[in-house]
């Protein structure tokens, strides 16, 4: 009410398009490029490289989720080309993830509901230094199966379809560019959302630190490969606005 300028910011980004497009074709090149290496290099690639352009590609479908490139009235378009997103990924992952990622809109912080939050046992289990270095190295699997154990949902055509075209996927990489480029893909995507810098996010979005404040936001560098997703209580307050256009409401609407 105070600043109705923000709702001009409520439109879709179509630089998303070619952004993301640019990224699937990135990590092509790089799968032919290492189907030779040794497997250190592999490794190492797949960490310094890879990690970084697969964790940006999970945030470019956060921001498709939210019918970023093509808009609420194409909102199928967005489904597809979220899958074609999904490839460098190596696992499938965009149609599963916008039907929690609206849940957790909805509904956050809610037991239950909200799989982005740990569970009681992790809360429990994972208590030391030792323990919780564990967790961070293997978040992605807690991020991959928690939906099954606290809210799962039935699986829905989109997902089937997501699923088919991804394994078609992993296995022509297989069968055209070898082993290599198919460990580099899948280790690219493990290292990229575990312990790596830019995962530094995940912990600083939604772990309450200070008793009610489910939700923080970051303004630093890593905004730039991230699709400004450290904009996160502009982003939870406006989910309809891009990630590029978040630094705005922060602007406009400092002192909220």
């Amino acid at each position: 009410a105070k600043y109705p300028e923000i709702k001009s910011l409520m439109k879709p980004d179509p630089n998303l398009i070619w952004i993301i497009t640019m990224m699937v074709l990135t990590q092509l090149v790089a799968f032919y490029l290492v189907k030779d290496l040794d497997w250190k290099w592999v490794i190492f690639w797949a960490y310094a490289f890879g990690s970084c352009i697969n964790h940006s590609v999970t945030l470019a479908i956060h921001e498709v989720s939210h019918n970023s490139a093509f808009g609420h009235y194409r909102a199928m378009w967005n489904r597809w080309f979220g899958i074609f997103a999904n490839l460098p990924i190596g696992v499938p992952y965009s149609i599963s993830f916008k039907r929690y990622h609206m849940d957790h809109h909805r509904y956050l912080g809610g037991d239950g509901i909200d799989v982005d939050i740990p569970t009681d046992f992790e809360g429990w289990f994972f208590c030391t230094t030792f323990r919780k270095f564990i967790w961070v190295v293997l978040q992605p699997l807690f991020y991959a199966f928690r939906p099954l154990f606290i809210n799962p949902k039935p699986i829905s055509y989109l997902e089937i379809i997501n699923t088919v075209i991804q394994v078609t996927f992993d296995i022509i990489i297989y069968y055209v560019l070898g082993v290599k480029s198919l460990v580099y893909m899948l280790a690219a995507s493990l290292l990229g959302l575990g312990l790596h810098p830019i995962s530094g996010h995940f912990i600083a979005e939604h772990y309450m630190f200070l008793k009610g404040h489910e939700t923080y936001s970051y303004y630093g560098p890593l905004n730039l490969l991230t699709f400004n997703v450290g904009y996160h209580n502009e982003h939870h307050d406006f989910p309809n606005i891009p990630g590029k256009s978040l630094p705005l409401v922060r602007k406009i609407a400092a002192e909220y």
